[in-house]
């Protein structure tokens, strides 16, 4: 495992360079000093049969005691020890696989608060490290925010050998690799990074990795964390890693030549490289047949359109352009617009600010309540402000259609930067009309062009064009088309199918 503790405190720089002595007595009280007002940790005493003292420490709430009682603690009472014998002798008489040997107090400290139990005897040097830890997790369900009909119900949960036993059920193979991370200075968190040996490339393997070893920070609480310190373009409203709770998708983007960071004690994966189209793809894309996935696609693309410059074209349109709309459509909202005291730019500003604010209570509600507040405020605030003349019914239509139109964005990070950019593109289309609309859409695609993820061109396979990656972007090709894997991640072994079912 590669650790990774910059900013350490010294105390535990101290404890990681003050051996374990062979006198029970002076650990122990090396280790009170360390642990003080630490009551979590316990510390246990008991005897051996021929009357040598010996200690376990372990934190509360984190070890099976009852396999701690059967397994350890009894063989070693009745185990008959010579002093000063080697901790090494001790191994054979304990009935647990996992057990490691430690010879620094920084050591013991580091995995007494992982949570596995540590057995220290007396005049014997050095300490055995039990693999009994058992925390509490919740059980695998299924994940509420990629929900789909078809597919697998099983979700990423908190615990990261969890996770990384869901993905190894899936790709039953040893060149699936995982390699560890610890880092953190006080929180210590465990970070594994997953890829498939001869399909990922190796200099997206080296770039991740070490972004992640020189990351300086006191301690990891999410993979936000993560995400933040290794994407490329920390102020581009995109995001550049894509985020999952489903041990399919991390399945299928392993398989594609991709990476996976799976952080402990939070259920979002991260996969990287990511692009443009990636976060516009579900897994229900590839799990129906081929022309609904790309029906679905289509109209996933349509709407992201809708979300991003629906507003704008209406207040540019009512400002700048009103030659462009039919004689009875016009008529019929300048009427309902008779009385709004407001000009368009601003009526969509104060309505699109209030959705995002309906919005965002619906999130930080209670479940049972949130849902029902936001859909029924939306509709109680609009129908007001329509009867007290603030705002035009047309508005309103056009601001729930954005909103029902952003709900389709498969990734939720996504749809964030769909939500901040059209208040700008909204802001230049009221007023320099459809001239500032085209300038930002402008500005979005050369951004789009020009961000890169982990060196993979964000718009491709279309930006720069590869003929050969278009069949999973533009549509999506039937299974048994898709014969070899996208050349924007992958390299060495690109053939997904072979003449035969087995293959060969």
């Amino acid at each position: 495992m590669n650790k990774v503790f910059p900013g350490e405190p010294s105390i535990e720089k101290e404890a990681y360079q003050t051996w374990i002595s062979a006198e029970l007595a002076q650990n122990l009280q090396m280790l009170n000093t360390y642990l003080t007002d630490c009551e979590d940790v316990i510390f246990a005493h008991f005897h051996m049969r021929n009357g040598l003292n010996a200690s376990f420490l372990y934190l509360r709430g984190s070890v099976d005691a009852e396999l701690l009682d059967s397994n350890v603690l009894l063989p070693l009472k009745n185990e008959v020890a010579e002093h000063g014998s080697n901790i090494e002798s001790f191994k054979d008489h304990i009935n647990v696989s996992d057990l490691k040997t430690l010879q620094s107090l920084g050591e013991i400290l580091h995995d007494v608060l992982e949570g596995r139990p540590v057995v220290l005897i007396d005049t014997v040097p050095g300490a055995l490290s039990i693999g009994l830890t058992k925390f509490e997790a919740r059980s695998v369900e299924e994940p509420l925010a990629e929900s789909v009909v078809r597919g697998s119900r099983e979700g990423f949960i908190e615990s990261l050998t969890v996770n990384t036993s869901l993905i190894r059920k899936r790709l039953k193979t040893p060149a699936l690799k995982f390699v560890s991370f610890t880092v953190g200075a006080y929180s210590k968190t465990d970070i594994t990074m997953g890829y498939i040996q001869g399909i990922a490339k190796p200099e997206i393997i080296r770039a991740v990795s070490d972004q992640i070893k020189q990351m300086n920070i006191d301690g990891v609480l999410e993979s936000g964390y993560i995400e933040e310190f290794i994407e490329n373009s920390n102020y581009s409203p995109f995001p550049q890693l894509q985020t999952t709770e489903r041990p399919d998708v991390a399945a299928a983007s392993l398989l594609e030549g991709r990476i996976i960071i799976i952080t402990d004690n939070t259920p979002m994966v991260l996969i990287a490289p990511a692009t443009f189209w990636t976060m516009m793809q579900s897994p229900e894309d590839y799990y129906q047949r081929f022309m609904i996935g790309t029906l679905i696609r289509w109209l996933r693309y349509t709407f992201f359109l809708i979300a991003l410059l629906a507003p704008a074209v209406y207040v540019a349109v009512l400002t700048f352009h009103q030659e462009m709309v039919p004689t009875t459509l016009l008529l019929r909202v300048a009427k309902s617009r008779e009385e709004i005291p407001f000009p368009a730019l601003v009526e969509a500003l104060i309505m699109e600010v209030t959705f995002e604010a309906l919005r965002e209570a619906g999130i930080r509600l209670p479940r049972q309540v949130g849902s029902a507040v936001s859909i029924v405020g939306a509709l109680v605030i609009g129908q007001a402000a329509i009867q007290a003349g603030l705002v035009s019914a047309p508005m309103v239509m056009v601001v729930a259609i954005t909103g029902i139109s952003s709900f389709m964005m498969p990734q939720y990070s996504a749809s964030i930067a769909l939500r901040i950019l059209r208040f700008p593109i909204m802001i230049l289309s009221g007023i320099l009309g459809l001239f500032g609309l085209i300038l930002g859409l402008l500005l979005v695609i050369s951004h789009l062009c020009i961000l890169r993820s982990f060196g993979v061109p964000y718009m491709a396979p279309l930006a720069p064009i590869s003929l050969s990656g278009i069949k999973d972007v533009l549509f999506r090709a039937p299974v048994n088309k898709l014969k070899t894997r996208p050349s924007i991640y992958s390299q060495g072994n690109m053939k997904r199918q072979g003449d035969k079912p087995d293959g060969k």
